[in-house]
């Protein structure tokens, strides 16, 4: 048999066991067919959630290992133990990191505790440790990046046609890690660090990073402004989002529900054997991933995959309707993202200190005397939330999908 013909077989076994590992992985996850042949989730609940998500955390823990291990002892002492937190002196502060330092590491290492895996965002991007300025300790962590393209309740509210959107999405980012470590997440320490969120300082961080942005396609300064970030709830309705409101102030407002399509439950190292797959057969979405190809090079290329193995799109309607919110920064936000044209009214944007100061007194303090369980929380706890599975509390934080 000639050369073309081994490859013919290669491929064509390649095929054949993808499908039956998909289909395998799929069944393991508890999706099922309906009897139109639509595939459903195991179930809409927090524990089907955090089920779906099971192997690609394990994924994830697995390759980080080595960093844990390296890591680990070297930053623990940031994480705080009960007994360290002083309710009254809680001081939140902002520090903007980088990749290639230690702040990055425990950025890194923190995020590994949530139940839900953390995605590493794409393009644009702005990273957040939360300290407690009180005892040096972490309170939590935020990242904000680009936003997916195609969100239907996002761009109904705003009243966007598709010209619109691609003008004026520059001005909206996507919080797509927002949460707190114990002890302070046993606070409501997530309802402050998400308040975090609309403040002076991640406006002018932004507007420092950002604001001169050249559009990779259109290659035109978009003189971006962040007037907008959205967030979801990894676990449907949320309940650290709701009623998200200081001194009369709406922090986030909840817009609507996505529509159950993402490939959250298609695991990294299934996806890599994905992509191996479409370079064997010269698909140009195998190595299609740098920011500017698309809006979602992951879902694009999983899609591609899909379908050059037979599979009908609806692989990827996993079901799992997550709760999304927007926060806008400036007062006339929606207007300036639907015509484009003015200066944004930043009369209410107040200053991290004062976000965090409001926060520490609406729900940290008064959490602290109905429940003082939290001071019975050690930071070697943080150890075992790095285990699969974890063998601590979950995390209040969510995913994108």
């Amino acid at each position: 048999m000639g050369k073309n013909g081994k490859t013919l077989i290669t491929v064509s076994t390649r095929k054949a066991s993808l499908k039956r590992r998909l289909r395998r992985h799929l069944q393991s996850l508890g999706f099922h067919k309906d009897e139109d042949g639509a595939l459903m989730p195991p179930g809409s609940g927090k524990d089907a959630v955090r089920t779906i998500h099971s192997i690609q955390r394990s994924d994830r823990l697995a390759l980080s290992q080595r960093f844990i291990a390296a890591r680990f002892d070297k930053l623990a002492h940031h994480f705080a133990s009960g007994t360290d937190v002083n309710p009254a002196r809680i001081s939140p502060a902002l520090q903007l990191i980088s990749s290639d330092t230690w702040e990055g590491d425990l950025f890194r290492l923190a995020s590994l505790t949530w139940s839900v895996p953390v995605s590493n965002g794409f393009g644009r991007r702005l990273r957040y440790l939360v300290w407690d300025q009180h005892n040096g300790k972490l309170i939590g962590i935020i990242a904000i990046g680009d936003p997916v393209f195609n969100l239907s309740v996002r761009d109904g509210l705003i009243g966007w046609n598709v010209q619109a959107r691609g003008e004026r999405l520059v001005n909206i980012m996507d919080a797509y890690v927002l949460g707190a470590l114990p002890p302070y997440n046993a606070l409501l320490g997530g309802k402050m660090v998400a308040c975090l969120v609309r403040s002076r300082d991640i406006y002018d961080d932004f507007a420092k990073a950002y604001g001169k942005t050249t559009g990779i396609i259109s290659q035109q300064e978009k003189k971006a402004r962040l007037l907008a970030v959205t967030t979801s709830s990894s676990m449907g309705r949320s309940s650290v989002y709701n009623r998200l409101k200081l001194d009369g102030r709406q922090y986030f407002t909840a817009i609507g529900y996505t529509g159950g399509w993402g490939h959250f439950h298609i695991p990294d190292t299934l996806f890599a054997d994905l992509r191996d797959y479409l370079r064997e057969i010269g698909h140009k979405y195998a190595d299609l991933h740098c920011y500017g190809e698309g809006p979602n090079w992951r879902m694009r290329t999983t899609r591609a995959a899909l379908e050059s193995l037979g599979f009908e799109e609806d692989m990827l309607r996993h079901g799992i309707q997550r709760e999304v919110f927007i926060s806008t920064l400036a007062e006339n936000a929606l207007k300036l993202l639907r015509n484009g044209r003015g200066k944004p009214d930043l009369s209410s944007l107040l200053s991290t200190e004062d976000v965090a100061r409001m926060a520490v007194e609406r729900w940290m303090l008064p959490r602290s005397e109905r429940m003082p369980e939290y001071r019975e929380w050690r930071r070697e706890g943080i150890r075992a939330l790095l285990c699969d599975p974890p063998l601590g509390p979950p995390v209040k934080v969510r995913a994108r999908a």
